[in-house]
């Protein structure tokens, strides 16, 4: 590489600088990973699988690996197998789980598809003290439990994580597959590394991962778990390992990884080329994640500063990645060197090749039949560089791009918005229609209740008995007594009058002067009635003394006019 860039060596200084700090880097990352040791498990633990765990699965579409993870699940001997899933995948999911362990395996569902409400619901079910999450495809080591349980000696750890490895699909791994295994052998040494050096982690994977069941119950986690949100607007589905490393360390819980044999899952990948959707998915994730670590909650550069610088030097990782690339290839072009372009091509790739195969010597060694594939992953990383920038200026896209159905794109957010504002808008109509028809009809049978009673008391009115009263026996009514002796004296003057009028002879025809109403017809019990006019004294009079309480003095006339007050015809 020496003789390649004499020509320009003084531009390829700070590429050789950055390419000396990050092969230092890795190196760092080598040695601690070297020095790691996992967690051993005690002769006499705290917590054992069959008292104190419970494997909680939100899944939507398990197919027939689920049995062999589910077998897995149960040779560790966990206290119960919790699956989650949606509404409508419930018996299909039952029947699967029947065909497992029926005893040991209970099938809950929520309305709708979201992982993150899957795992609240998983969580709110559950009465033992550890909680572990668990994809639905991924097999466990029969010892994976016990380990796992050994973390949590230490009374401060709040989270376990485990490493994985990749189980093929098909009889052979695909290049996709293969690619998934390189990722994870690295990812596996940085994990262990960042484990031993400060204790901590950047994200507990969720194919696996244990948490104390006493965090994951508490309202303001459940709340804050499923009210997630980027930039407050757009709501995140995915992530949730992400989210649940960061509880940990934001609340001053412990994290540890179990980098083992012992503790190591098998986990399936995409096969085709939907496994570059899921990198995509993953990007994203820890972007933000990384960005809310580092700037918003600010607590890991206190807790955890080797992962801090982790995560900035992934922010920058692109760009070193890439520079490298375009200044051979636009110097090339310019034609500045003095070899030719093939030559120059040639001595790059495999100086590139030579570095890559460095990288990913433990991987390797168990498996060295994957080395045809290095090629492949040097493009991948180039590509993966340039992924990174482009999941940079998409983060807003909260789509979990892998599944249909388990979350929603903006758009589809959008437009169930919009359907949902309409159902409730005729939902209100509805309901202000049934209010009015249930008010019209309340009317309608007010009106036929007011009219039966009308003609309940009309009829009890006629049927009612009239009783002659004597007006001295009349009990004391507004009038006053003054008032009924005037009245009676009245009644005599016409009786006197009218018995001169029939001795003179007058004729039959005449109207009294008194306006005398004749006596009605009937039984000896009929009394006489009279009726009065305001031009008459006793009207006059009633007026006067009554006018504050009675407002129509011609009904009240009437009344003593028939024989008694109200109160005493009600009594009769």
């Amino acid at each position: 590489m020496l003789y390649l860039t004499k020509d320009l060596f003084p531009v390829f200084v700070p590429l050789g600088v950055i390419g000396f700090y990050r092969y230092l880097w890795f190196t760092i990352k080598l040695l601690a990973w070297f020095f790691y040791r996992p967690m051993m498990p005690k002769a006499n633990p705290t917590y054992r699988p069959e008292y104190d765990v419970t494997i909680i699965v939100p899944t939507i579409d398990a197919g027939e690996e689920f049995k062999e993870a589910a077998h897995s699940w149960l040779v560790n001997n966990p206290k119960e197998i919790i699956i989650i899933t949606e509404t409508k995948m419930k018996d299909a999911l039952q029947e699967l789980a029947n065909s497992v362990d029926p005893t040991r395996i209970r099938v809950l569902t929520v309305p709708k598809a979201n992982k993150r409400l899957q795992m609240v619901e998983g969580i709110r079910n559950t009465t033992s003290e550890i909680i572990v999450f668990a994809d639905d495809d991924a097999i466990w080591q029969p010892t994976c439990l016990e380990y796992i349980l050994a973390c949590f000696e230490d009374p401060n750890m709040g989270g376990v994580g485990t490493s994985q490895t990749v189980k093929s699909v098909g009889r052979y791994q695909t290049v996709w597959e293969v690619l998934a295994g390189f990722r994870l052998t690295i990812r596996n040494i940085e994990i262990a590394a960042s484990t031993h050096i400060d204790g901590g982690v950047c994200c507990l994977s969720g194919r696996t991962a244990a948490y104390r069941t006493c965090i994951l119950q508490d309202p303001r986690f459940q709340y804050e778990f499923t009210h997630d949100f980027w930039l407050g607007k757009y709501p995140l589905n995915s992530g949730d390992d992400k989210f649940l490393t960061r509880w940990m360390v934001y609340h001053g819980w412990n994290t540890y990884v179990q980098v083992c044999k012992e503790a190591e899952l098998l986990s399936t990948f995409k096969n085709n080329w939907r496994f570059i959707k899921q990198v995509l998915r993953w990007t994203r994730n820890t972007w933000r994640s990384d960005f809310r670590s580092l700037f918003t909650e600010r607590v890991i550069w206190r807790r955890h500063p080797y992962v801090a610088f982790t995560m900035v030097d992934k922010i920058f990782n692109p760009i070193t990645l890439l520079s490298g690339p375009i200044s051979v290839i636009v110097m090339a072009a310019d034609g500045k060197f003095h070899l030719p372009l093939w030559d120059i091509v040639i001595s790059y790739v495999v100086w590139l090749m030579m570095t890559r195969i460095v990288k990913l010597l433990p991987h390797l060694f168990k498996r060295p039949q994957d080395i045809i594939w290095v090629p492949a992953f040097l493009i991948f990383g180039y590509y993966f560089a340039v992924m990174k920038i482009y999941a940079l200026f998409t983060l807003h896209e909260v789509g979990w791009g892998t599944r249909a159905g388990i979350d929603q794109t903006p758009a589809e957010l959008k437009e169930e918005k919009e359907k949902q504002a309409m159902e409730q808008q005729k939902m209100g109509q509805d309901m202000e229609k049934q209010t009015l028809q249930k008010r019209d009809c309340a009317s309608q049978v007010a009106l036929c209740a007011a009219v039966a009673a009308a003609a309940d008391q009309q009829r009890r009115d006629h049927m009612r008995p009239r009783v002659k009263r004597d007006v001295s026996s009349r009990p004391e009514s507004p009038g006053s007594a003054e008032l009924i002796h005037h009245f009676s004296r009245q009644q005599e003057q016409q009786r006197q009058a009218e018995s001169a009028r029939v001795a003179a002879g007058v004729g039959a025809g005449s109207r009294p002067s008194s306006r005398r109403v004749e006596n009605l017809q009937g039984d000896d019990d009929q009394e006489e009635v009279y009726e009065y006019y305001q031009d008459d004294e006793l009207a006059r009079y009633f007026a006067q003394a009554e006018a504050k309480r009675y407002s129509e003095g011609l009904r009240a006339i009437d009344r003593y006019g028939q024989g008694g007050s109200s109160s005493a015809g009600n009594r009769s």
